[in-house]
């Protein structure tokens, strides 16, 4: 019966695909208007194996493209928002600006982003995917520099770059030319936003071009802190030189920008709802003890702070063509900055007032000095800091031979990374349920810190490297078959320390060297000009980082093996015509020993887990303006092993077993010379359990969301946009509260908000 209600739930929402606008993830909208309903040819360069383009049509994986006008539509509150569009993902983006929880084509993991890679152009920002407190999306933000995105999964991807067996998504920044052209975005929203984006590309000489811009904002945020809770700013220089057999390209983006981060409330409380946070006036300034009993160390922390990235990231390519058919790309990037979180995290449900105060009655609120009653809703608030330092530098060369009828590459991948943490966990403390809820007076936990239980405080310095020797080649059966198969051999090391107190005792020291295989043979048969199958199967695997000795040192120690094992398996259909494509790929996944840490410091759980599935991206474009996306993922997952036998055989946490996105635009011109876009997007997501256990208590129930918008051309130069998200302020849940799945928390997607933007091109 559930499986039926599942498929009816698909069935009705496709049927309701003329009735709602949504935005298209198709890149086939030029900005020129006489033309923008017309395709052009969508080129890939993310996933093959030289670095070099290819057609879309072409490509013997999954991938999908996203222009900036795609982008524009989508209106994105952050990066991992975006990856909403993505076939086969994910994204729970409800976080804020930063720490989001990224799944891919039915890979477990029970939060962060352990299998997403972020590049920029074509190299990884910061090679380890996940750190505790630290997933890749929180280290980019979207602007106006950014041309398009192309999002991988599967496919090549254990091959080539740093190895993600999962999903890869690669930025590409605008480029200038011989024409100065720019643009200034003022925006502004119903939740305060103050934003201003500018960017401005041209000549700087013969066949040397520039492209700079960036931002300024602040806002109280989405969910209303009370005071400017979302401030930052970025600036892009991208720089190219064009040469006659080739191009050499240098970039650097220094960001610093931070949000409040939003945690799981409770969700059976009267005046909670998907607007409410913990965070206000009255209690994001805090005192904080750390370090060890008897010798502890008293701070007063700003939570506003919230999560955010303040730092760098610099590098560039060559890409070189020589005579006899030789080519060669290389990619470096350098990244170095700060990622620190400071969070106001709830620790178990709420409860009332009466049953924890000291009197048995009534508590006095320590900011304005209120005497609250017995029936008040209170909840206990750990204040938790996180001080992240990281750096990497990776470089990525790859040398290609042109054959009459094919290629051979050969590849060297080279990546250092360090990361060093310090920690404050715990600090609980009882809060009025309220937003901004002020601590209280009168409880024993909180005027007692010790009284309150669990503390886990780091101090912990990582070096790691990683060295690969990538082999591919390709060979051209026929004018429709294409062969090709690729190999990896990759050295990972680590060095890691953690005091576990800060009493200057080191209780963990690790040093690793291990090494891993990767492989993935691929075909591609295009039986017409437009209309063709793929096959693809690879074995790669997540090589373990710095949290992952923390969190299972007991099994490093006794040499258990912590490479995460991933094998995958793709049927891919593509069908291109004059006015539509459709891309489906049906998959098989299995991960091996992946592990999942509720609260840090406590003991891992380990499970392998199977997916299968169908990822769909269709869309359709006719002369009189009208288009419509589809995107669509179905997929079943299973825990097939498992140190507790009652889990083996349940669904995978957190991952829906469906989740469609309906997408219609309409395009308007009228007599005047204006046009217009009329678009929007229909969501469909379907229950998960946020535990293993797949209890019912633990069902996070299935939503539907709408998106709406319109963008306005006055003139050539100047557009107007409205954005609306969640039209009907639908309080889905997006998690529930992962260090206690039985607790009556859980995190509301985004509510109702409307965005405006005017620019001005030149």
């Amino acid at each position: 019966m559930k499986n039926q209600f599942k498929l009816s739930s698909v069935a009705l929402v496709v049927a309701l695909a003329c009735q709602v606008n949504t935005s298209s993830a198709a890149e086939q909208q030029p900005t020129d208007k006489t033309t923008k309903t017309d395709k052009i040819e969508k080129i890939v360069v993310t996933g093959t194996f030289s670095g070099k383009a290819v057609a879309k049509e072409e490509a013997s994986f999954a991938i999908s493209s996203f222009s900036e006008d795609d982008i524009k539509k989508l209106a994105p509150k952050s990066t991992a928002d975006l990856f909403k569009a993505v076939p086969g993902v994910w994204s729970e983006s409800s976080g804020g600006v930063s720490g989001a929880n990224v799944f891919v084509r039915g890979f477990p993991g029970g939060g962060d982003a352990p299998f997403l890679t972020v590049q920029l152009q074509g190299a990884p920002i910061f090679p380890p995917p996940t750190l505790s407190f630290l997933e890749n999306s929180t280290l980019f933000r979207l602007d106006e520099t950014v041309e398009f995105m192309e999002a991988l999964r599967g496919g090549t991807n254990p091959v080539i770059s740093n190895g993600q067996p999962g999903l890869t998504t690669n930025f590409l920044l605008k480029e200038g030319s011989e024409d100065t052209e720019g643009l200034v975005k003022y925006s502004t929203s119903d939740y305060g936003l103050q934003r201003i984006d500018g960017v401005i590309s041209g000549e700087l000489a013969d066949d040397l071009y520039f492209m700079v811009g960036g931002y300024i904002k602040s806002s109280p945020g989405v969910r209303d802190a009370g005071f400017n809770a979302e401030e930052g700013q970025q600036l892009t220089i991208n720089i190219t030189k064009e040469l006659d057999n080739g191009k050499i390209n240098l970039y650097t983006r220094q960001t610093d920008d931070h949000g409040v981060w939003y945690l799981p409330t409770p969700l059976k409380v009267n005046g909670v709802d998907n607007d409410f946070t913990q965070i206000g006036s009255l209690n994001r300034q805090a005192s904080i003890q750390y370090g060890p009993d008897g010798n502890k160390t008293t701070e007063s922390v700003d939570f506003g702070q919230g999560r955010g990235w303040n730092g760098s990231i610099s590098g560039g390519n060559i890409d070189l063509t020589f005579d006899n058919g030789w080519g060669l790309v290389d990619r470096f990037i350098y990244t170095n900055g700060d990622a620190d979180t400071y969070g106001l995290v709830p620790n178990g449900s709420a409860v009332k007032l009466s049953t924890v105060a000291d009197n048995g009655s009534t508590a006095v609120g320590a900011a304005t000095g209120t005497e609250y009653s017995g029936d008040t809703d209170v909840q206990q608030i750990g204040r938790w800091v996180v001080k992240k330092q990281i750096e990497a530098f990776t470089n990525d060369l790859a040398l290609t031979k042109t054959f009459d009828k094919g290629s051979v590459t050969a590849g060297f991948y080279n990546s250092t990374f360090s990361a060093k943490d310090w920690w404050a966990l715990g600090n609980q403390s009882y809060h009025v349920v309220a937003p901004g809820g002020e601590n209280l007076i009168g409880i024993d936990c909180n005027d007692n810190a010790d009284s309150c239980g669990w503390n886990y405080d780091i101090n912990s310095i990582g070096d790691g490297s990683t060295t690969a020797l990538y082999f591919a080649a390709s060979y051209e059966v026929s004018d429709s078959l294409i062969i090709d198969a690729g190999l990896r051999r990759e050295n990972h090391e680590i060095d890691y320390t953690v005091d576990e107190g800060l009493d200057g005792v080191i209780t963990k020291a690790v040093s690793y060297d291990e090494s891993s295989t990767a492989w993935t043979v691929g075909a591609n048969w295009m039986f017409t000009e437009r209309q063709g199958i793929f096959v693809r199967v690879n074995d790669g695997s997540k090589m373990p980082y710095f949290d992952d000795f923390r969190d299972n040192f007991g099994a490093h120690q006794s040499g258990e093996d912590l490479i995460k094992d991933v094998s995958q398996f793709e049927l891919g259909y593509k069908h291109s015509a004059d006015n539509f494509d459709l891309y489906a790929t049906g998959f098989y996944n299995e991960v091996k020993g992946d592990t999942f840490v509720a609260t840090p410091g406590e003991p891992a759980e380990v499970f392998t887990n199977e997916a299968y599935g169908v990822e769909i991206d269709f869309n359709y474009y006719n002369d009189s303006g009208f288009s419509v996306n589809l995107n669509a993922t179905l997929q079943e997952t299973e825990v097939t092993e498992h140190s507790d036998a009652t889990i083996i055989g349940n669904e995978s946490p957190r991952l829906p077993n469906y989740q469609v996105r309906i997408t219609p635009s309409y395009d308007l011109e009228f007599d005047n010379g204006m046009y217009a876009t009329l678009y929007g997007t229909l969501t469909a997501v379907d229950d998960r359990f946020s535990d293993s256990a797949n209890t019912d208590e633990a069902v996070l129930a299935g939503y539907e969301k709408i998106d709406l918008g319109m963008i306005v051309n006055l003139t050539d130069e100047v557009q107007m946009q409205l954005a609306v998200n969640n039209l009907t302020d639908e309080e889905g849940l997006t998690e529930g509260d992962p260090r206690d799945t039985l607790s009556a928390n859980g995190r509301y997607i985004l509510g109702r908000t409307i965005d405006f933007s005017v620019s001005y091109q030149f």
